[in-house]
């Protein structure tokens, strides 16, 4: 026996008591569900890989705006060059290169590189690499960086790279 049920949207058959329709509507709805799932899964796994692929796209550009900015430093060091082998003025050579230094340390600083000062500063594991200890000139400079073999460097407050100094005892 099918019941009449009345509801705003119209008359609607119900099945319960036909035990016979139950299955098959239960197996379609059943059929239905499984088929948003899986397209809803499909969805998700192509925006992972989606995800993927753009972080990989932005890595690989990432550096771009960066290299583009060292391109005229690059093309003053050919002109340096070229002028160093015509045997031009070696003070104006060596004032080229000191203007080729700044111009190379001001679009790296804009990027957000900035070098760690180590000189007569306590040593810190942290930051420095203790390449040797050699005897301390004065009491006060025991444990303190003597001297700075190799620059270390931040970008946007993170090291990137630990100075090599040398340490007094």
């Amino acid at each position: 026996m099918i019941e009449m049920e009345n509801n705003e949207e119209g008359v609607d058959l119900k099945t319960e008591n036909n035990p016979s329709q139950q299955p098959e509507d239960m197996k379609k709805q059943y059929d239905e569900l499984k088929d948003k799932y899986l397209r809803l899964f499909a969805d998700f796994e192509n925006y992972k890989k989606r995800a993927v692929k753009d972080k990989l796209d932005l890595m690989k550009t990432a550096a771009q705006d960066t290299l583009s900015a060292l391109l005229p430093v690059l093309d003053d060091f050919d002109r340096a060059g070229k002028a160093a082998g015509q045997g031009g003025n070696a003070d104006s050579f060596n004032a080229g290169i000191g203007l080729i230094i700044q111009k190379l340390s001001n679009i790296l600083a804009q990027r957000g590189l900035s070098e760690m000062e180590s000189n007569g500063v306590a040593f810190d594991p942290e930051l420095h690499e203790a390449i040797t200890e050699i005897p301390a000139p004065a009491e006060e400079m025991k444990g303190v960086v003597v001297d700075t073999v190799e620059k270390g460097y931040y970008l946007n407050d993170k090291i990137i790279r630990h100075a090599k100094v040398v340490v007094g005892k």
